[in-house]
């Protein structure tokens, strides 16, 4: 049996992991688009590295777009199999790849409209048809269910705790006369999330692929979250009469804050000024959760019993046209605007940014991961002055960060995950979704605690196993 890593291999996104057994069965785990990379970006999303037409299935973990947002051009390119995934997971990769293939056009367009006589003309990475060929092709797995793929090939997932149908995928592998168990972990979640469950324990593996986004850190900030909010919502928008940003991810993290600001509501310490969702994706996402009840941790099913809507606040306004997203950057008054993208790459919150960064009154406030290469990771990084839409802006608002908000586990979280393995019948731990830098700092936490077979793969690195 082989794995290959063709995405996420020291860097934290385009999650693509092939597994190949000896009778020419290839299982590919995600399909994820690269983001965030700079002028690597759309080459690393135009080249697999393998040829799909010969993959036979495809499991899912979850559905940000760096795990699913390329299983569109896969099918274009000749996958017909199943794509295995957890019934949520299906819910918002409807709405996510469509968004996606959408922007995948109205990009191609825009960028036509410039060409020179001779140049050839740009085409998405795959079109709504493709996206609708796609759905097709999943097919739903509940959690903790041994499922059948084929005679060889055994699938369950378990509960990951990072987003609405979050999985970590579980397989017993027949190969050559062997059975193998391997664990792919998904993006592991936060024990003690806002809203989530925490992620669940699982059987021995002999193989772990884990994530590593957060290997060398710590979430804890000093003040908890709601606390946190309150006070730069109100030194902002109060005191210096300004616009908090929220650049947020539409799936997870927009929730995350709405079910924070709506507590604050309901012990009376919500600042009295206009929020604004500005995603109509993240009305669609919000939309799929409350249809998901059972993700939902014991705290958030207390609070239910007393408020129907934990989403749901007053001054809170979900914006869908452009005219209305174009009015708020004319709109004087103090409020806070939350919108996707969470890395600021994309998106209307980069208009929002562009409108309000050069505003000593103004807050950014960044609530989870972003790569370092992206808007939001420069921002943070403490940057000066940065590119948007072809002028560089000087950096004068407010920068703040919320580091506990991160839907991924810190290193602690992620031992925690693997806390239930005997390190000494792990053959081998493979280290993917993370920068260089931080994995190394993890793996030798992982060697701490007993796993002396840890690897970090390359771009395209094929490991027998």
């Amino acid at each position: 049996m082989k794995i290959a890593f063709h995405g996420a291999a020291r860097t934290v996104t385009g999650s693509k992991h092939l597994i190949t057994l000896k009778n020419n069965t290839q299982i590919l785990l995600d399909c994820g688009l690269f983001q965030g990379l700079g002028n690597l970006t759309e080459g690393l999303n135009e080249s697999f590295g393998f040829n799909p037409a010969q993959v036979s299935y495809l499991v899912l973990s979850h559905a940000h777009i760096d795990h699913c947002g390329l299983l569109p051009r896969l099918v274009a390119e000749g996958f017909r199999g199943n794509i295995y995934c957890t019934p949520a997971t299906k819910d918002l990769c409807r709405i996510l790849l469509l968004d996606s293939a959408k922007i995948q056009t109205q990009d191609a367009e825009y960028a036509n409209k410039k060409l020179r006589q001779g140049e050839p003309e740009e085409m998405p990475l795959y079109t709504e048809k493709d996206v609708m060929q796609t759905l097709e092709q999943f097919q739903v797995v509940p959690y903790n269910q041994d499922f059948q793929i084929d005679a060889d090939l055994t699938l369950n997932f378990t509960d990951a705790g990072h987003i609405v149908g979050s999985a970590a995928v579980h397989l017993k592998i027949k190969d050559d006369g062997q059975t193998t168990n391997l664990t792919f972990s998904g993006d592991v979640g936060r024990y003690g999330d806002l809203l989530l469950k925490s992620p669940q324990s699982f059987p021995q593996a002999d193989y772990v692929i884990i994530e590593s986004t957060y290997g060398d850190s710590l979430h804890q900030d000093l003040d908890p979250i709601e606390d946190t909010l309150r006070e730069i919502i109100e030194q902002t928008c109060s005191v210096k009469k300004g616009k908090v940003i929220i650049p947020a991810f539409s799936v997870g993290r927009t929730q995350e804050l709405l079910y924070a600001l709506n507590a604050m509501e309901l012990k009376g310490q919500l600042p009295d000024v206009q929020y604004y969702v500005d995603s109509p994706l993240s009305l669609q996402a919000t939309e799929v959760l409350r249809k998901h009840p059972e993700v939902y941790n014991n705290g958030v099913k207390e609070v239910m019993k007393v408020d129907h809507d934990i989403f749901g606040f007053k001054g809170l306004k979900f914006i869908e046209s452009v005219e209305e997203s174009k009015a708020l950057n004319g709109d004087p008054r103090p409020c806070v605007i939350i919108s996707s993208s969470g890395m600021a790459e994309g998106g209307r919150v980069k208009h929002h940014i562009r409108n309000n960064i050069s505003d000593q009154k103004n807050t950014i406030l960044m609530v989870g991961y972003a790569e370092p290469r992206s808007l939001a990771g420069k921002l943070l990084a403490g940057q000066k002055q940065v590119w948007l839409f072809g002028q560089d802006y000087d950096v004068v608002a407010d920068i703040r960060s919320i580091k506990s908000m991160s839907a991924h586990g810190d290193y602690e979280d992620l031992l925690q995950f693997l806390s239930g393995q005997n390190p000494a019948l792990v053959k081998q731990v493979f280290l993917v979704h993370g920068e260089y830098k931080v994995q190394q700092v993890f793996a030798q936490h992982l060697q701490d605690k007993g796993f002396q077979h840890v690897l970090i793969p390359e771009q395209h690195e094929e490991f027998e196993v």
